[in-house]
C-alpha cells in the first residue's frame, strides 16, 4: 500500500469525496429558484403578487422583462426557471371577485426541480394578497382564493421522469465508456510493451493522441444511435430540435471526454490506476452536473465545481435541443464552454505525453 500510493489515495479520497457531496451538495428541494416577472400593470396587487412569491422562498425574481417573448427566450435559454405573467386587468377582476387569473409558465424538464416550488403556488393564491385586501375588500379574503393561479409546465407537460432522464444518460454513458476506454487503451499498451514500438516511429505526440481519440468518437457515435433509438421507440422521448447540431455538439463533448481519458493514461502506472482515475472523476461528474440531482439546489461553492465537468453543459446542450427545440443561439452559451474544456485538457495531455517520453 506505501509503494501504491495512488490507490491508497482513492480509498481515503472516495469515500471522503461521497461524505461531502452527499452531506453538503446535494439538495432533493432546490429553492431561490430563478423567476421572471412579466407585469401588464403597475398596481399594489402586482407588487404584492411578487413580493409573496418570492416569500415562499422558491423563487427569486432575477428578470422583469417587457414583453413574454422576452420571457419565453429567457426560458429557453434556462435563463429562469419560471415565468409569471400578470394581466393588465388583474387588480380589477379582484376587487370585483370576477375570477382573477395569473399564469405560471414552469421549465419542467426536470420535474423534480419544480414540483415542490409548483406546491407552493397554491399558499400564494390563498393568502399572497391579504395585506391588500382590508376594507370593504375584506370579504375576499373569506370564500374561495382571490385570484387563480394557472401552471403551464413547459417541455414536458406530464412530468415524465423519462424526457429528463434519457438525454441525459447519453451524456453519462459518454462520459464514463470514453474517458474509460482511452485511458486504459493507453496504459494497457504501456504494460504489454508496445509504447516501445510506437516511440520508435516518427510519430508526433499530438498524432498519437488524435489515433487514440479518432476510432472511439466513432464509437461514441454507435452508442449515441442505440441511445437516441432506444428514447424514440422505447421511452417517446421527443426530438424537437436539430439532430445536426446534436451531433456537431456530441463531436466537441465525446472529444473532451477522450482528452480527459488520455491525460489520465499518462498519469496512471497500470490499468488498476486508470480505472480508479475514471471513477474518482465519473463519481462527482454524475452527481454535480444535474443529472441525478436538481443543479440549481446545490450550494454556490457546488455549482462552481460543477461548471468544470463537460456533463454539466452537455446535459444543458442535449436537453435543450430534444426537449425545447433549441437552436444554436440558444444553446451556444454551453457550447463554447466546452471549447475551453477540450482546448485546455488537449494542452495538458500533450504536455504531459511528452514529458512521459522523455
Amino acid at each position: 500500500m506505501r509503494r501504491d500510493r495512488l490507490t491508497f489515495a482513492m480509498m481515503l479520497g472516495v469515500p471522503l469525496m461521497q461524505l461531502v457531496l452527499f452531506g453538503y451538495a446535494i439538495n432533493l428541494d432546490p429553492k431561490g429558484l430563478p423567476a421572471a416577472v412579466v407585469t401588464a400593470e403597475s398596481s399594489a396587487f402586482s407588487r404584492s403578487l411578487t413580493r409573496a412569491l418570492e416569500n415562499t422562498g422558491y423563487f427569486r425574481v432575477v428578470a422583469t422583462p417587457a414583453t413574454v417573448g422576452e420571457a419565453d427566450r429567457l426560458l429557453v435559454l434556462g435563463k429562469v426557471q419560471f415565468v409569471l405573467q400578470i394581466p393588465e386587468d388583474f387588480s380589477r377582476r379582484v376587487q370585483r371577485g370576477d375570477g382573477a387569473v395569473v399564469l405560471v409558465e414552469a421549465d419542467a424538464t426536470d420535474p423534480a426541480a419544480t414540483s415542490n416550488a409548483i406546491a407552493a403556488l397554491q399558499q400564494v393564491s390563498l393568502t399572497g394578497l391579504d395585506h391588500d385586501l382590508v376594507g370593504p375588500l375584506a370579504q375576499r379574503k373569506a370564500g374561495p382564493a382571490p385570484f387563480e393561479i394557472r401552471v403551464h409546465r413547459r417541455y414536458n407537460p406530464d412530468g415524465i421522469t423519462q424526457y429528463n432522464i434519457v438525454p441525459g444518460l447519453m451524456g453519462v454513458v459518454l462520459t464514463m465508456t470514453m474517458v474509460m476506454m482511452t485511458s486504459i487503451a493507453m496504459t494497457r499498451e504501456r504494460e504489454r510493451g508496445t509504447m516501445e514500438n510506437l516511440l520508435a516511429t516518427p510519430v508526433k505526440p499530438l498524432e498519437v493522441m488524435l489515433g487514440k481519440i479518432v476510432p472511439y468518437i466513432v464509437v461514441g457515435y454507435v452508442q449515441v444511435v442505440v441511445i437516441l433509438t432506444a428514447a424514440k421507440f422505447l421511452f417517446g422521448v421527443p426530438m424537437l430540435g436539430s439532430v445536426v447540431l446534436l451531433s456537431a455538439v456530441l463531436i466537441l463533448f465525446i472529444a473532451a471526454n477522450l482528452a480527459i481519458g488520455f491525460t489520465f493514461s499518462t498519469l496512471a502506472k497500470s490499468q488498476m490506476q486508470a480505472m480508479q482515475m475514471t471513477m474518482f472523476f465519473f463519481l462527482p461528474s454524475m452527481l454535480l452536473s444535474g443529472f441525478m440531482f436538481p443543479f440549481r439546489g446545490m450550494p454556490d461553492w457546488a455549482q462552481v465545481l460543477g461548471e468544470v465537468f463537460p456533463l454539466t453543459h452537455f446535459l444543458r446542450i442535449v436537453r435543450g435541443i430534444m426537449l425545447k427545440g433549441a437552436g444554436f443561439g440558444d444553446v451556444s452559451q454551453s457550447v463554447w464552454p466546452l471549447c475551453v474544456i477540450l482546448l485546455a485538457v488537449s494542452v495538458a495531455a500533450l504536455k504531459r505525453y511528452q514529458r512521459t517520453l522523455d
